[in-house]
């Protein structure tokens, strides 16, 4: 081991360097508060990194966010499952979803999805995943990592209405048949994107 003197830096200037704005498609950004929007006919979701996961840059969350912006009517009901810093369920609130709720096991994230839903308008419902929740949605999405999401597969199955969509993601692309088994027969889920070796799971709940 060694020891050395760091000079003193402004080290939140320095932390802030790192974060640019992210281009997810002509539609959506997201945007640390402390950068201009680089289109601001776009619509700019605004977010810094803190202590919950989910600030655009990681490929699952890019891929869940893609396909946000192509599949979210206005005013369907969605479910952001182990939603973390709320990035995915503000996404779709400001693409026009009705009700959008967010769960997640921390309740950090849970704090930080809650200031990040305000500093963006939005309105998201927050809960605990102990707290019970009994209705369906149009379209889950869960960006977890592929043992939880085998676990929780009769659970998110519940939570989409038949005929409703699935978006699962947080896959290495060598495991997407694990989660493909584990989702049937309610779903056969399709594995049409990949980016960095990540995959991202889609399907309709048939049953």
């Amino acid at each position: 081991w060694t020891v050395e003197e760091v000079a003193e830096q402004n080290w939140v200037q320095l932390t802030q360097s790192q974060f640019e704005p992210i281009r997810i498609n002509d539609r959506l950004w997201i945007v640390p508060s402390w950068h201009d929007a680089p289109d601001p006919r776009a619509i700019n979701l605004e977010l810094d990194p803190g202590l919950a996961f989910g600030t655009g840059s990681h490929p699952t969350t890019h891929l869940c966010l893609e396909w946000l912006c192509r599949h979210v009517p206005a005013g369907a009901g969605v479910l952001d499952y182990g939603c973390g810093s709320g990035i995915l369920a503000i996404a779709a609130a400001k693409l026009g979803a009705g009700r959008v709720t967010g769960i997640d096991i921390d309740e950090i994230a849970l704090a930080a999805a809650a200031d990040n839903a305000a500093r963006n308008g939005v309105a998201l419902q927050l809960l605990h995943s102990r707290q019970p929740l009994d209705t369906t949605f149009d379209i889950v999405v869960a960006n977890i990592l592929t043992n939880p999401l085998c676990v929780l597969a009769p659970l998110l199955t519940g939570r989409t209405r038949v005929g409703g969509q699935l978006a699962l993601s947080g896959i290495l692309a060598s495991q997407v048949a694990q989660v493909q088994e584990a989702y049937r027969p309610a779903f056969e889920l399709e594995f049409r994107t990949e980016r960095e070796g990540w995959a991202l799971l889609t399907g309709r709940r048939r049953c």
